[in-house]
């Protein structure tokens, strides 16, 4: 991805003026300044913008104070690594804009209408963002109001279905402005929470198709109005930004395709210039490579420095699905089958893809080296993989534990030809699963004694971490051993495996230990994949 390597540039940066033993502080800052300016410039990031924030830079760092220099080493490191990320940050933020966040509120309808140039992803981000609001719980429909495009019904119904939303449109009806004031009714009526209504792509020449847009906004009286940008137009979009503003008063921007372009870096701090919020990126073409914007959370991923905040975020999202709980459910009986392994890698290809996880993982990106590239199609391309042998199975297989293929070897033979795979890739998927069967099926156990164990000392799962730690230090007082035991049971000091120090984060449904997640758990992925490094933990 061109934006890594952008980071990868800027850290380099920093890091070469941080480890200088050179005692010339300005030497040092401006080799870092020039090393961060080219990676900008090369990255298509505008020449005026790049150089407002060279000269932020060294001025907080030299003109400000000529004390800086005399800083010891740590506080000089910090103000540097400080200073470059704020302006970093602000470079692509949007401070000035008086527009507010859209929120939608549960129990009411909230329609959301897209407009954008033709080709920039408008109908694939509208099903996006609906699976991004389905996973908040929302109830969410599409409506198809695009005419003009030939086939455009045809993609939306094909996306909707693929990711099971409703949808609406007509093969029929010529009238835009009909079709989305029907659409929008019926969903009204049928008590959706969001209604995403997808328009005609225009160019902004196409005054025509311009004041179509208006009396489809006037008709159906959107709360939000996206635009739809396609990142790889880099400094153009502020252009194209300032077009539709005029024509749409549009409430924000999503930029789509950022995933491989080098000039996604240009086209934000294009749209940030001309004072115009984002409020979501496309970052692949699976349906879950979209996440919602923020200067900060971007620069830190971009940096290596991770996003938990992000993380979380796509954990949420499969934490009270439902067939989550049941998967967990069959766990704890100890009735695990090939079915519920597919669900399990299901809901972890719907957290996003590897390489979203790996800059989300505070370090990992680096510890994986630079090979992370590589290691991360090739995990994704194990997971495709995964799905086409279970994809072959019959119905019976899926739903026994696996000793079906080795008590009738001919069933192996069969999946292996109707996947594209080898027989010894199936044998490997099941004596995994196996492992992993054996595996989960005790940490399932052992969870289930912690929450006992706990519960009987007054430790609820729902209670804050402040409450948490005044009963942990209660009981150390008034029991030491029992706490020492539990503390044992709980996963050490920390009280969780994993993410030591981070009470708050989400458990993943039945993987992991106590605390849901072990970046570096044991077992590794399926097939072993990532040298036993496992991001989802307990797998």
């Amino acid at each position: 991805m061109v934006l890594l390597d952008l980071g990868k540039k800027i850290s380099n940066a920093v890091n070469g003026a941080l480890n200088n033993s050179n005692d010339d502080f300005v030497a040092s800052v401006d080799n870092m300044l020039k090393a961060i300016s080219t990676a900008l410039l090369q990255n298509d990031v505008n020449i005026k913008l790049v150089s407002s924030l060279r000269s932020s830079i060294r001025n907080k760092l030299i003109n400000g104070s000529s004390d800086n220099a005399s800083l010891p080493q740590q506080q000089r490191k910090n103000l540097i690594q400080k200073t470059v990320f704020d302006e970093l940050c602000n470079l692509i933020d949007c401070k000035s804009s008086t527009v507010q966040e859209f929120k939608p509120r549960k129990r009411t309808s909230n329609v959301i209408m897209f407009v954008g140039l033709q080709g920039a992803g408008k109908t694939t981000t509208c099903t996006k963002l609906a699976v991004y609001y389905a996973s908040k719980g929302f109830k969410v429909g599409l409506v198809c109001a695009d005419t003009f495009r030939a086939g455009a019904f045809d993609q939306l119904k094909q996306n909707a279905i693929k990711a099971n939303i409703p949808f609406y449109g007509s093969y029929s009806e010529p009238s835009p402005v009909k079709v989305a004031m029907e659409g929008v009714a019926k969903f009204k009526k049928e008590k959706f929470e969001i209604i995403i209504v997808d328009t005609s792509g225009r160019h902004q020449q196409e005054e025509s198709l311009f004041e179509e847009m208006i009396e489809i906004s006037n008709a159906v009286k959107p709360n939000q109005t996206l635009m739809v940008l396609d990142a790889s137009i880099g400094q153009v979009a502020e252009q194209q930004a300032k077009a539709f503003k005029e024509s749409s008063d549009f409430g924000s921007i999503i930029l789509t395709k950022m995933d491989g372009h080098a000039k996604g870096g240009g086209a934000i701090s294009a749209v940030a210039a001309s004072q115009t919020p984002i409020s979501f990126i496309g970052t692949g073409e699976h349906i879950h490579d979209f996440e919602k914007f923020s200067p900060q959370s971007f620069i830190k991923k971009m940096l290596g420095l991770g996003d938990i905040d992000s993380l979380k975020d796509m954990m949420e999202s499969v934490k009270h699905d439902k067939v989550a709980q049941e998967v967990q459910e069959n766990m704890r009986q100890g009735k695990l089958t090939l079915l519920d392994f597919r669900k399990q890698m299901e809901m972890v290809s719907r957290m996003g893809s590897m390489a979203k996880m790996t800059q989300a993982i505070p370090g990992l990106s680096d510890m994986m080296g630079g090979n992370s590239e590589q290691l991360m199609q090739s995990t994704n391309q194990m997971f495709k993989t995964l799905f086409y042998i279970m994809d072959s199975m019959t119905k019976k297989e899926l739903n026994s534990d696996g000793s079906i293929f080795f008590k009738e070897p001919s069933r192996m033979a069969r999946v292996a030809r109707g996947s594209g795979t080898s027989v010894g890739e199936v044998e490997g998927l099941i004596q995994q699963f196996h492992q992993m069967g054996s595996m989960m099926n005790s940490n399932a156990q052992r969870k289930l004694h912690q929450e006992d164990l706990m519960a009987a000392n007054g430790l609820g799962r729902n209670m804050s971490p402040q409450m948490m730690q005044q009963k942990m230090q209660m009981l150390k007082q008034q029991n030491p051993k029992m706490y020492q035991d539990m503390m044992q049971q709980v996963g050490g000091p920390n009280g969780m495996q994993g993410f030591p120090n981070m009470p708050n984060m989400p458990a993943f449904p039945g993987m992991g230990g106590a605390g849901g997640m072990n970046p570096f758990g044991a077992g590794g992925m399926p097939f072993g994949g990532m040298n036993g490094m496992n991001p989802f933990g307990g797998m």
